[in-house]
C-alpha cells in the first residue's frame, strides 16, 4: 500500500515538474503580445542617444534590452558576453536594464563579466521601438536604426544558422545595407517589458 502511494506521489511530482517544463517552452516560444501604444520604429529612422554615455568614435552602438527577472534574457547572457569580445573594438555596447527593481551597475557588469556602460532609463526602450527582452538594438555611426530584434531562434541561442545579432553586427560593418530579416529574426519573443499595460 504504501509503496504504491510513493509511486503515485512520485509520478505526480514528476508529472508537475515535466508539465512545467512544457509549459515554459511553449510559453517563451509565443510572441510577446504587441502594447496597445506601441510605436514601431523602422529601420533607417533615427534614434534619440541621450543615453546617459557618449558612444566613443564613430562606431555603431548595440544596445542590449536585459531584464535580470526575465527567463529569456538569463539563458542569452553568455550570448551577449560573446559578441562582446568578439566586436567590442568595432562597436560601442551597452546594457539596458528593464525592471521595476533596483540593481547596481556593478552588479549587472558582473553577470555579464563586461565592462560596458550599463542604462537604466526604461525611455530608451520607446525611442527604439522594443516591447520585450532580450532584444538586439543596432544603430550605425549616425544612430540611424540597422537592427532591431531577436538574437536567435532559439532562447537558448543555441542555432549558428540563425544567429540574427550577430549577422546584423556583421552586415553594418561590411556596409550592407540590404540584409533582409525573416520574421522570427523580428517578432519579438521573450517577456513583455515592466511598463507595458498588457
Amino acid at each position: 500500500m504504501r509503496k504504491g502511494a510513493l509511486i503515485g506521489w512520485l509520478t505526480f511530482l514528476f508529472g508537475g515538474i515535466i508539465a512545467l517544463f512544457w509549459y515554459n517552452e511553449w510559453a517563451y516560444a509565443l510572441p510577446t503580445p504587441v502594447p496597445k501604444n506601441y510605436k514601431a520604429v523602422h529601420p533607417g529612422e533615427m534614434i534619440n542617444v541621450s543615453f546617459g554615455f557618449i558612444p566613443k568614435d564613430d562606431k555603431p552602438v548595440f544596445l542590449h534590452f536585459f531584464n535580470p527577472n526575465c527567463p529569456c534574457s538569463k539563458f542569452n547572457v553568455p550570448h551577449f558576453k560573446s559578441l562582446v569580445a568578439k566586436y567590442g573594438d568595432e562597436v560601442n555596447f551597452a546594457i539596458v536594464v528593464m525592471s521595476k527593481e533596483k540593481f547596481a551597475v556593478k552588479e549587472i557588469q558582473e553577470k555579464f563579466d563586461v565592462s560596458v556602460p550599463v542604462l537604466f532609463d526604461t525611455a530608451i526602450a520607446i525611442s527604439c521601438g522594443v516591447y520585450s527582452t532580450p532584444q538586439a538594438v543596432l544603430m550605425d555611426a549616425n544612430h540611424k536604426l540597422y537592427y532591431r530584434g531577436n538574437y536567435n531562434r532559439s532562447r537558448y541561442c543555441a542555432d549558428p544558422k540563425s544567429n540574427y545579432a550577430q549577422m546584423a553586427i556583421e552586415g553594418l560593418l561590411h556596409n550592407n545595407y540590404n540584409l533582409n530579416f525573416d520574421q522570427p529574426a523580428l517578432q519579438a519573443y521573450g517577456c513583455r517589458l515592466p511598463n507595458c499595460t498588457q
